[in-house]
């Protein structure tokens, strides 16, 4: 076969390879409708196996790149639009496809009939790729993505998967280690937790750093932790429980900004001023909602920006061919003091 100089592939052997004249091969890479089937899946496999890409336009053909990438969310739509970190979670995807020139497609994943709709658009070549968050350990939907042959990237935990996936999570047992140490710091030593849903990996691991650090400092958790589920009226209402069994309470971590809120609610509901009587920390640092609390709200600090760049990043490594190991990289957190602790 004849090659050029620098022995990139040519359009004579495109045609050669695919046992096609070399005006068929041209056509067949433009779309002319009068090639037949056959032949044109004959020049489109053969430009992929040798890599031909003349212009933009071919490239596109050969390796039937979109320019659009999936932003995949399994939650309901009604919680969804109510999480600020979420809502923080599109707003960044939009930015960071937008910049390295992909178009973003949002999907809402809820429930099974949802699942198959979504797994057969991302099979069906719309995309070139996937950023997923499927938070919920029970989800199937991050087992099904994996026999696809869409490039997927996860934020935060793939459901119950731990092997064999691109994941882009946030060190959230640091968090709350980091949160608990300063309030112990303050000399608070009666440190309840909000805890989140516990069907969510990252409100297991939020949960998990509070317990190991109470248990370094030689306290007891006892009766300390409420469960609540991520919303306002949950972190008020597990607020009101927690301060009728634990009232000599002094300090206060809670899993989500969201439900620090609620919380906050509560506590002035029942005359206790924060931080004198009560201590609260926070998770999120929404710049929306952190600072407009009363009082504003010391907060662990992740950044959704950050994790969805570093997600962009790694889909752009794998659609560019490179030999990317799937692994869990973790990004790290910080606390923003203000008021309320």
């Amino acid at each position: 076969m004849t090659r050029n100089h620098d022995d990139r592939p040519t359009l004579e052997d495109v045609a050669a390879f695919a046992g096609v004249s070399r005006s068929t091969a041209s056509r067949a890479l433009n779309g002319d409708a009068n090639v037949s089937g056959r032949a044109k899946d004959a020049v489109l496999a053969a430009a992929r196996d040798l890599g031909y890409s003349p212009n933009q336009a071919a490239r596109s053909l050969v390796t039937r790149r979109t320019g659009a990438v999936a932003v995949v969310l399994s939650e309901p739509e009604e919680v969804l639009l109510a999480d600020p970190y979420r809502i923080a979670v599109m707003r960044a995807a939009y930015r960071e496809l937008a910049a390295v020139g992909s178009q973003m497609v949002l999907m809402f994943n809820d429930g099974r009939d949802d699942q198959a709709r979504t797994l057969r658009f991302l099979e069906g070549g719309h995309v070139d790729g996937a950023l997923v968050f499927a938070p919920h350990r029970a989800d199937p939907l991050p087992r099904a993505l994996r026999l696809l042959r869409v490039p997927i990237v996860f934020g935060g935990p793939a459901g119950n998967l731990s092997r064999g996936v691109h994941v882009v999570d946030v060190d959230n047992a640091t968090g709350a280690r980091i949160a608990v140490r300063h309030l112990l710091a303050s000399g608070r030593r009666r440190i309840g937790t909000i805890a989140g849903p516990q069907d969510q990996t990252a409100a297991v691991h939020r949960l998990t750093g509070w317990l190991e650090a109470l248990s370094e400092a030689g306290l007891d958790s006892a009766g300390l932790c409420e469960e609540s589920d991520f919303t306002l009226d949950g972190g008020q209402s597990a607020m009101v429980r927690l301060l009728a069994r634990k009232p000599d309470l002094d300090g206060l971590f809670v899993a989500s900004d969201l439900m620090a809120s609620g919380a906050l609610r509560a506590l002035a509901d029942a005359g206790r001023r924060v931080p004198e009587d009560v201590a609260v920390i926070g998770f999120d640092d929404h710049p929306a909602l952190a600072p407009a609390t009363n009082p504003p709200l010391t907060t662990v600090r992740q950044d959704p920006a950050a994790q969805v760049r570093q997600m962009v990043i790694t889909l752009m490594e794998l659609l560019a061919g490179e030999n990317v190991r799937a692994r869990r990289h973790v990004l790290p957190v910080s606390l923003t003091i203000r008021e309320s602790a």
